[in-house]
């Protein structure tokens, strides 16, 4: 009994000290990736959580082998994997979370009005390509050089709405909760949620390195982690609520900001290999992170952890 006494805390204390280093970005319906940091140790992991600007810039960190586990946008995760980030997507976790927006003195009430503007996004987000659909949808053409229909500025995501603000952008695809706060702040105006393309409603995907997943006792560990951190925020809203206001914002995001970002947004665990298609075809047509070869999403997708943690903690 000393010895099976002995042998079990030796493995707790083994697992204590396994550590997963998250790659995240600061948006309301990233909240409950970074809600894992709370309950990974529950399954003997350590999350360390970094902060980026936009997905792509999580690729080098990858590439470098300091992160683990990533939250991006979905063209994020598939420009990282052709570009040679060895990474799987592995879970999605939320969905929707895109507004195209109008300044309100713009005169723009309409996509087609875009004829002319100025339209600021930031660049390798899932906001770039939901633009790029909704301007092909419309008839429009499109480039960051004069000579075509809709002028493209990139920018960070967080200078977008002060570009926005101060006239020097005429529309903005824009993530939440800043476009929600652009349209409370009174600046703003919703021309359209992008989600009428063949895209659909954006899904966000959980990256994992091959190295990650390859320890499947960790990487198991890891997505159980995700899956109960989501569930209680699907559970209970009010935390979820609490969480991102607090934690996330620290108090920069009212109640009716959030509110208001989550009316536009969903968690999730779910994702599909046809959605992962889709965008990697549409990034193609539309030249969206220069991908000299585009990957499948039988290359990229792999979901049986989350099948696996979704039977064990009987979850739908």
């Amino acid at each position: 009994m000393r010895t099976l006494i002995l042998v079990l805390t030796l493995s707790l204390a083994a697992h204590a000290e396994d550590v997963v280093r998250l790659g995240n970005l600061k948006f309301a319906h990233y909240g409950a990736v970074s809600h894992m940091k709370e309950i990974c140790p529950k399954y003997g992991v350590k999350l360390e959580e970094r902060m980026f600007a936009k997905g792509l810039d999580i690729v080098p960190g990858i590439l470098a082998g300091e992160i683990d586990l990533a939250a991006s946008a979905l063209d994020g995760a598939i420009a990282g994997r052709a570009a040679g980030a060895p990474v799987f997507v592995v879970a999605g976790f939320a969905k929707g979370g895109a507004r195209i927006l109008a300044r309100k003195d713009s005169g723009v009430a309409k996509l087609s009005d875009l004829k002319g503007k100025k339209v600021g996004t930031a660049r390798g987000g899932a906001q770039e390509l939901l633009l790029y659909a909704e301007l092909d949808k419309a008839g429009l053409t499109w480039g960051d050089q004069a000579g075509k229909d809709v002028r493209i500025l990139f920018l960070a995501y967080a200078d977008l709405n002060q570009a926005l603000q101060s006239g020097q952008l005429d529309a903005i695809s824009q993530s939440e909760p800043q476009s929600t706060q652009a349209i409370r702040q009174g600046y703003a105006v919703e021309l359209v949620k992008p989600y009428d393309t063949p895209l659909g409603e954006p899904i966000r995907a959980l990256v994992m390195t091959e190295k990650l997943y390859g320890n499947h006792d960790l990487a198991l560990r890891t997505m159980k982690c995700f899956v109960a951190a989501t569930k209680e925020f699907i559970d209970k809203p009010e935390e979820a609520e609490k969480y991102v206001r607090e934690k996330m914002f620290k108090g920069a995001l009212s109640v009716e900001e959030y509110r208001d970002a989550m009316t536009n947004a969903a968690f999730t665990y779910d994702i599909t290999p046809k959605q992962v298609q889709i965008t990697s075809d549409l990034m193609a047509k539309y030249g969206v992170g220069k991908m000299s070869k585009p990957p499948k999403a039988d290359e990229l997708v792999r979901l049986d952890l989350l099948q696996e943690t979704k039977r064990e903690l009987a979850v739908r």
